[in-house]
């Protein structure tokens, strides 16, 4: 059968599409509703649906159901000049930190018609900047990025080029690149004054990698809170992991367990960290919250689960994915606005790894 024939009926009497039949297109989807192609290709876009009638935008959908037609979104944004997608860039999928955050980012970027391209770096330099070119190579609009170091080079560049860009869960000190991020100094302020309440006067910190602004900014809120509690400030109680993971964290509480420091509570610098401290505990026969007292930072699921279920403080980590994903899109459509950051507010929850430290 040649491809202008006509679609042969079946032996049950219904039309039968063959295989060299072409997927249906936007005039079809116009004859179909009775509507100009202009009128249907607004009614298909989710931008621009508010400009036809309701009813007209139910007619031309209820026609593109019908005839299975699928938008080509490349046409589309060689035409228009725009992709309708977004790059979120994030250093590791499998922490259970970020996939609430990139839900909150496509939640918005849904209702307002776009979607996203989610990268994974591995924390390393060189796939982040491969990862990016790639990204921008498919012309995205803008970037969520969860990566920034305190030192990187690479958002420095992008600023100069005016890549439109929102940071998530991290800051940069001398670029004006706007952020969304929990209130870390907040916080920790919560999780001392929380075991400074239950009597513990020799507090320990195992802060997270210096060279990301959370790590930084913890470790200083945590310096900062013991000395309001005028409790003793020894530098030998702070001990850094190189990453946000449970085999730093037991290496920091190990090497703290070792320099024989006494101390009575920790408060990790998140909860992968905390974890860690846990696989000491049971290394060592240490009983927490009997022995040490633990407070871990972010809340992620199943901490509840843990024996005991971890003391930690709460970060809206979809909330943060959706005011960065809200606070891109301005940047996308307003160029001109001027740019804002936010700290969303933390709380802390109260569980079973912290009590009054023991006689």
């Amino acid at each position: 059968m040649r491809p202008d024939q006509p679609p042969v009926p079946s032996q049950e009497g219904t039309v039968r599409r063959t295989s060299a039949q072409q997927p249906p297109t936007l005039r079809d989807v116009a004859e179909a509703a009775g509507v100009h192609a202009a009128t249907a290709s607004r009614a298909l876009n989710p931008k621009t649906r508010r400009l036809v009638s309701a009813d007209t935008a139910r007619r031309v959908m209820k026609a593109a159901k019908t005839l299975g037609y699928q938008p080509n979104p490349i046409a589309r944004s060689l035409k228009t000049s725009k992709s309708s997608t977004v790059g979120v860039v994030v250093p590791d999928l499998t922490n259970p930190l970020f996939p609430p955050i990139v839900r909150g980012i496509e939640n918005v970027l849904e209702v307002a018609g776009y979607s996203a391209w989610i990268v994974n770096t591995d924390n390393d330099r060189e796939r982040e900047r491969t990862r990016i070119d790639s990204l921008r190579s498919r012309h995205v609009e803008g970037l969520i990025i969860a990566t920034a170091r305190l030192d990187h080079p690479l958002l420095g560049s992008l600023h100069e080029q005016g890549v439109k860009m929102v940071l998530v869960n991290r800051r940069v000190e001398d670029l004006q690149i706007p952020f969304v991020t929990a209130d870390d100094a907040g916080g920790i302020a919560l999780a001392v004054r929380h075991l400074a309440g239950l009597g513990h006067t020799r507090i320990a910190h195992l802060a997270g990698p210096r060279n990301t602004s959370s790590g930084v900014v913890r470790a200083r809120a945590f310096r900062h809170a013991i000395r309001d509690h005028e409790l003793e400030d020894d530098p030998a109680l702070i001990a850094e992991c190189a990453y946000w993971n449970e085999a730093d964290g037991a290496d920091a509480m190990r090497g703290l367990l070792d320099r024989g420091t006494p101390f009575t509570a920790v408060v990790a610098g998140n909860d992968l960290i905390a974890l860690g401290c846990y696989d000491v505990f049971a290394e060592r026969g240490i009983s927490c919250p009997e022995d040490i007292s633990v407070v871990g930072f972010n809340d992620m699921p199943f901490l509840d689960k843990l024996r005991p279920p971890l003391t930690t403080v709460g970060v809206p980590h979809g909330d943060i994915g959706a005011e960065a994903a809200r606070m891109l899109l301005d940047c996308i459509e307003g160029p001109e606005r001027q740019s804002h950051s936010l700290l969303l507010p933390v709380s802390l929850v109260i569980r079973g790894s912290t009590a009054r430290p023991s006689a």
